[in-house]
């Protein structure tokens, strides 16, 4: 039976969970700066955000579902959110954003992600699986017409 509390709680705790959680606060304060009426600045705003927040919904998700291939998607779009973040800077500087200096902040916050986030990733279970039948998630050895459960 799913311990709803339980998994909260393991959620809650988790190290790459919570400097996620570290990030996304950092993006909230670094983001009100921005005038609402600067529509382009808004629209990077809200990209940082979504991103800020992928860092830990998906952390979520891969420890919800244990499966390596699912836990793996999930880490390759942590990745990219991750790396988008460490870029928003310049786009905040050409859109004329007077406080990017805060930015350095959000790096050094992802890099320390980055680091946690190489341990996560190192302790997936890869004969915890269901083949991936589009072949980008499979552990090593695996391939995307190696299981019963191919589609093609």
């Amino acid at each position: 039976m799913f311990d709803k509390e339980n998994y909260r709680n393991n959620i809650d705790s988790h190290p790459l969970f919570q400097k996620g959680n570290e990030i996304l606060e950092m993006v909230i304060q670094i983001t009100d700066l921005i005038p609402e009426t600067e529509d382009h600045l808004n629209t990077i705003k809200r990209i940082m955000l979504e991103d800020a927040l992928m860092l830990t919904s998906k952390v979520a998700g891969a420890e919800g579902g244990d499966l390596y291939d699912l836990r793996m998607e999930c880490a390759a779009l942590i990745r990219k959110a991750a790396r988008n973040l460490m870029v928003q800077n310049h786009t905040l500087e050409m859109f004329g954003f007077e406080h990017t200096e805060y930015f350095d902040i959000v790096r050094k916050l992802i890099e320390e992600y980055r680091l946690l986030f190489i341990d996560w990733v190192a302790g997936f279970d890869k004969w915890n699986y269901i083949v991936d039948d589009w072949g980008l998630f499979n552990p090593p050895g695996i391939g995307p017409f190696d299981g019963e459960n191919s589609s093609l």
